[in-house]
């Protein structure tokens, strides 16, 4: 979200417009994605693939007109001045979009995401068991973390929703954008998006301590003001998820040191080692199933005594041995979950070979040898 971007107050509704039939398709569709382009139809997003509609063709004024309808006067008056907006938009109480409006060669074009209360349970999600196990501490920071479009936010959504279902708490979330709706159900859920109920992290996140959370979702981590505070509130008694870009655990702890000046940096790896729950990486490959069409390689790490040792010791580089090391605490690095999808016949071994951080020892685990976990001590 651009900076400075205002706060999208509307309240009615209930007033419908011109772009609700195509919200509607999208939702009838299943499509997670709503695209408005000049001299295009409308198009969706249905499972990974862009397909066309039996919409108009859209002009320049048509598009403008079309969109302008759903935007406040203060919205506008941001996009013309920038070129780009972010907002919500609630087509009824279960289903609402996270629109994006830019400007490409001159004219408008509008992205729109799907936002759901269908929230997929663990076991949809093929994620190991342990995932239960963390979303059921009471304090410390979890990161979740892999590529773009890798998953990550469903799998914290669905520890969210896990929480929700057995704890009575006060759960706030704070994203940009929101990416599914949550329901009160035992614990009170708290949703606050950037640039609709709050101006930006740095307010959302200053206000935090004063709303009684128990449990905080801060969203996608960018910058080392939300970090710290992220820190700070595990530090305090609070279970805090988050996102990060980062392939795995090692590099994670690398991303972290990196958001910081390098005078910061050993404060912050030290805070960083005593905040630190666990740490979950994970990639989406191509299912060979029809109910798992896409499925999770996941590696866990648990913030045991030694790997919090080896983080405040500057060895990040050992934490793939400590990782090896931990399975009788639930860790598992990418290549044994890849074995396990494998010898389960939930991917293809080439899939899992083109994914394996180093195909000669997948290709071991699978025939039952596993490298061991050395230089920890």
């Amino acid at each position: 979200m651009a900076k400075g971007q205002p706060i999208d107050r509307r309240k009615d509704s209930d007033h419908r417009t011109r772009i609700d039939k195509w919200f509607n398709a999208a939702i009838k569709a299943g499509a997670s994605d709503l695209h408005l382009k000049v001299n295009q139809c409308p198009k969706m997003r249905v499972r990974t693939k862009l397909k066309d509609t039996s919409g108009e063709v859209l002009t320049p004024e048509r598009i403008e007109e079309i969109i302008f309808e759903i935007m406040t006067d203060e919205q506008k008056e941001f996009f013309l001045k920038n070129g780009t907006i972010d907002f919500g938009y609630e087509v009824s109480e279960a289903h609402r979009f996270r629109v994006n409006v830019f400007r490409q060669r001159g004219v408008m074009s509008l992205a729109a995401r799907h936002i759901t209360s269908d929230i997929p349970p663990f076991e949809t999600l093929h994620l190991p068991p342990v995932v239960h196990k963390i979303a059921e501490h009471n304090e410390g920071l979890v990161l979740v973390t892999g590529p773009a479009g890798c998953g990550k936010s469903t799998t914290i959504a669905s520890m969210i929703d896990h929480i929700n279902k057995n704890r009575a708490c006060h759960i706030i979330i704070i994203e940009d954008p929101i990416e599914f709706l949550h329901k009160d159900i035992k614990a009170i859920v708290s949703q606050r998006e950037i640039g609709i109920d709050v101006v930006d992290y740095v307010e959302a996140l200053r206000s935090l301590t004063r709303q009684d959370p128990d449990v905080v979702v801060v969203g996608e981590i960018r910058d080392n003001h939300t970090l710290t505070a992220a820190m700070r509130a595990a530090e305090t008694g609070h279970l805090v998820f988050a996102t990060l870009h980062a392939a795995n655990a090692a590099q994670t702890v690398q991303r972290v040191l990196d958001l910081y000046p390098q005078e910061e940096r050993e404060l912050v790896r030290q805070t960083f080692a005593v905040a630190v729950r666990a740490v979950i990486s994970q990639n989406l490959l191509p299912g060979l199933k029809k109910e798992a069409q896409r499925i999770p390689a996941t590696e866990i790490m648990i913030a045991t005594p030694i790997v919090r040792r080896l983080i405040s010791e500057g060895r990040e580089g050992d934490l793939p041995n400590a990782i090896r090391a931990g399975t009788g605490e639930g860790m598992r690095d990418f290549t044994e979950s890849l074995r396990i999808l494998v010898e389960e016949e939930w991917i293809d071994l080439k899939v899992a070979l083109q994914y394996a951080p180093k195909k000669e020892e997948l290709t071991m685990a699978l025939k039952g040898i596993r490298a061991t976990a050395t230089g920890i001590i």
